[in-house]
């Protein structure tokens, strides 16, 4: 018989016994789960137990008591018992698709008694249907002998209660047969619920889109229908043919999370045309063709041929870098550098702990000049000196103003920090004689060089975009710096930056703090922005907004708080890749300038990618403040597409040549809203690069 070929498999595989077999007793393994299984095997130290085999054993008995509780709770049709589950304990935990001694799963359980909320619950865990139903009359043989078994038993106890005088015994058999009559229940519900299913209707909708030149995204909805079982798989089928014969290939998903698939190793330039189909316990359903019918592998750079803009350049640098290197190799200017190793291993082998040493050299106070602050912070928590001050060392006492010039050349430098002291040394040969700008940037690398040393730490992080600036002439740069790691440092305390606020003394007035004050006033708006500024965008197509405007010494530009080492943007799609005949659409746009697409087109409904510029239009428009009519005078950089990796690209809108850069004095007249910054363009591109 079918249930005896399962339980022989069962036996043969060291199966584990079905767990509780009633309501009452599934509720108390339930609440007594909760309490013990959230103790897990994992926590307990080896010397707490005899052995491995104990703690093998005490393994074994937590699985056994998650996988039994799962079981009871989706045979009671309890969704949050499930979910709760589901949420704390992984499926290797929960032995999710591990079968019961009647070969059942708790999918199987799920989908036949036709609890889709509960089904769905364990296909996005990564549940399974039970492999042994190899065909539709498998799986009826089998339900009908767990029916016709169960029923008997019922029988059987019956009797004997009805026959029994009134004892212990009777008792205990009473409690059998009330857990059988509720087993039978419930196979009778299983079976009934597969009697009366059918193979679903087609996926509701099936997107396909171009994902490379060899590639390409299907996207799929499961069906509308709610009278058919559980969906539990999808099958993924291309052609060269409309007619699907011959077949090229077929993928099934059965991970539901994401109801998408990516078709690669595709020929560029061949048409492939896609259907989807739906499988659930009946079987499979109807396929549904894709919208559009078809498409071609591409991308836009096959348009003219053109190679990567990025391709080579790091390494191009590198090799610059390099050759710069050698030449200076043997300059004099590098003889102090035969004693670089002692002093580092000096430096390095006192690390942080200079920060609470009396004879530090960091600053205190202020004495009108130019100054570095390098803060390091950990979640809450900043790094301060032994005199609790945030650490700051001296760039030059008699500088009363900051080029920005000066300041944009260090934040270039901040990318390279651990060539400080090559830099330093091969200023030093010249910088007698040389102007005061190079007097001063050297001035700056002896600064970080200080700075690195005191603290034992080569990176000292992102320089912020603004210096700060006081009424006394001081000129603070600030350097800033995460600390993710649980890297421990000799005699330093962590000072939660509340407590920092609170207990520091200010030495000046309200209406003209220092910049030491405004330091620790803003302190918390600057670790957001430097937070803010390492975030990356999900992977998708971008329309971003070009807004620049100029100063006597720079020129800035527009970037949201929230992004600020991106433009302002919206995202189109998911989708990042721009494909060759959606490139030719916009270069046929832009050579017969056309206005951008703002308005509804009926002629122009069919084509994806205007309907999706339409939108985003809209939307960057009311985020940026602009009136949606200005948006016409708008125009699409036609040049290239903006790649940022493989995963995120950019198509840029400008404004009319005129406003692209506001000029000093010049009235601009959409201001936009609160949440965006204007950053000096180096800046913004070494923030980009990051």
């Amino acid at each position: 018989k079918m249930t005896q070929q399962m339980r022989d498999l069962q036996l043969a595989h060291a199966r584990k016994p079905p767990g509780p077999s009633s309501p009452n007793a599934a509720k108390r393994l339930y609440r007594n789960l909760s309490g013990k299984f959230r103790v897990n095997y994992t926590s307990f130290d080896e010397g707490s137990l005899v052995g491995r085999g104990e703690k093998e054993k005490l393994r074994k008995s937590y699985l056994f008591q998650s996988n039994a509780a799962l079981f009871e709770a989706v045979e009671l049709q309890d969704l949050d018992r499930v979910q709760e589950m589901l949420k704390h304990y992984s499926p290797e935990e929960l032995d999710l698709n591990t079968p019961n001694s009647e070969g059942l799963l708790p999918l199987d359980i799920a989908i036949m008694t036709n609890n889709t909320p509960i089904a769905r619950a364990l296909l996005q865990a990564g549940a399974k249907e039970s492999p042994h139903f190899v065909s539709l009359e498998s799986r009826s043989l089998h339900l009908s002998t767990l029916v016709r078994e169960a029923e008997q038993r019922v029988n059987e106890l019956m009797a004997q209660v009805v026959n029994e005088a009134p004892n212990a015994d009777c008792s205990e058999k009473e409690k059998q047969l009330k857990a059988w009559e509720w087993r039978f229940r419930l196979y009778k519900r299983m079976k009934a619920g597969f009697e009366h299913a059918r193979v679903p209707d087609a996926p509701s909708s099936v997107h396909l889109s171009v994902a490379s030149s060899s590639s390409l995204q299907v996207t799929f909805w499961e069906p509308l229908s709610v009278n058919s079982a559980v969906v539990t798989k999808y099958k993924v089928e291309w052609s060269c043919s409309p007619t699907f014969t011959p077949l090229l290939g077929e993928a099934v998903i059965d991970k539901l999370k994401d109801l998408h698939f990516t078709i690669q190793g595709l020929v560029s330039g061949t048409a492939y045309h896609i259907r989807v189909s739906a499988y659930n316990m009946k079987g499979w359903g109807p396929p549904q063709v894709s919208m559009p019918p078809f498409a071609i592998p591409s991308n836009w750079r096959e348009y003219d041929g053109r190679a990567p803009r990025r391709r080579g350049q790091a390494e191009a640098l590198d090799h610059l870098l390099g050759q710069v290197k050698t030449v200076h190799q043997h300059c004099i200017c590098h003889e102090p550098c035969k004693n670089q190793p002692q002093s580092r291993k000096h430096s390095v082998s006192k690390s942080l702990k200079h920060l609470f040493h009396p004879g530090s050299k960091f600053l205190k106070t202020l004495k009108r000049g130019l100054y570095l602050a390098a803060i390091f912070y950990k979640d809450d928590n900043i790094l301060v000196t032994h005199e609790d001050q945030i650490p700051v060392v001296e760039i030059d006492d008699t500088y009363s103003c900051l080029l920005m010039q000066d300041f944009l050349w260090l934040t270039k430098v901040s990318c390279m920090w651990d060539e400080i002291l090559w830099l330093r040394q091969c200023v030093t040969v010249s910088q007698s004689s040389c102007s005061c700008i190079l007097q001063t940037r050297f001035k700056m690398l002896l600064a970080i060089s200080q700075m690195q040393g005191l603290l034992g730490i080569q990176d000292l992080g992102q320089v912020f975009f603004e210096p700060i600036k006081d009424k006394q002439g001081n000129i603070l740069i600030i350097t800033l710096k995460e600390v993710k790691t649980n890297q421990t440092f000799e005699s330093v305390r962590w000072v939660p930056i509340c407590k920092l606020q609170t207990s520091r003394k200010s030495v000046s007035s309200p209406e003209e703090p220092t910049a030491l004050d405004t330091l620790l006033i803003s302190v918390q708006d600057k670790l957001a922005y430097h937070q803010r500024s390492s975030h990356a965008l999900s992977a998708g197509l971008y329309l971003g907004y070009l807004k620049l405007c100029s100063a006597v010494d720079q020129i800035r530009v527009l970037v949201p708080e929230q992004l600020p080492n991106i433009l302002c943007h919206v995202k189109i799609r998911s989708n990042p890749n721009i494909s060759r005949e959606e490139w030719e659409w916009l270069q046929k746009m832009a050579s017969m300038e056309e206005p951008l697409p703002t308005e509804p087109e009926a002629d122009r409904s069919q084509n994806p990618l205007f309907q999706e510029l339409q939108v985003g239009i809209k939307e960057l428009m009311t985020l940026v403040n602009i009136p949606l009519q200005e948006a016409k005078d708008f125009r699409l950089y036609s040049q290239e597409v903006l790649d940022f990796g493989d995963q995120v690209s950019f198509l840029l809108l400008l404004p009319p040549s005129d406003d692209v850069c506001t000029a000093p004095g010049q009235n601009n007249p959409y201001t936009p809203r609160s949440g965006f910054l204007t950053l000096p363009l180096q800046i913004f591109e070494l923030g980009e690069e990051r």
